[in-house]
């Protein structure tokens, strides 16, 4: 094995880690910002969600504002099946998405993303 060949297997194996991480690494939770009586939190919607982690406090409702900047069909459309709430997602428009106060025993809940949808 000779030096090339040991330089090829490094590089692949950072390569590997790197994308481990991107995809796998631990995630920052966007807090939302209290707006009167209602949290607000602003989500861009391009290729996925961004930010795709957000952290409400309990009992208060929250408004998400979805600002879709893409037309494709993946992501035309978010779902929160826990909560029982969908919105359209217009392109090119921003779309509010009401949720409800969550109770203290709720649990977690996640987007049905545009990755879960159309691979």
């Amino acid at each position: 094995m000779g030096v090339a060949d040991v330089v090829v297997v490094v590089a692949a194996a950072v390569l590997i880690g790197a994308l481990g991480w991107f995809f796998f690494g631990p995630r920052r939770a966007s807090s939302a910002r209290l707006e009167g009586r209602v949290q607000r939190v602003d989500v861009t919607v391009r290729g996925g969600y961004r930010p795709d982690v957000i952290r409400l406090r309990q009992g208060m409702p929250a408004e998400l504002v979805f600002d879709r900047q893409e037309s494709g069909e993946c992501t035309s459309r978010v779902v929160f099946p826990d909560l029982r709430v969908r919105a359209a997602l217009p392109a090119y428009q921003c779309t509010p998405a009401l949720v409800p106060a969550a109770r203290p025993a709720s649990r977690n809940t996640d987007i049905r993303s545009a990755w879960s949808r159309c691979q």
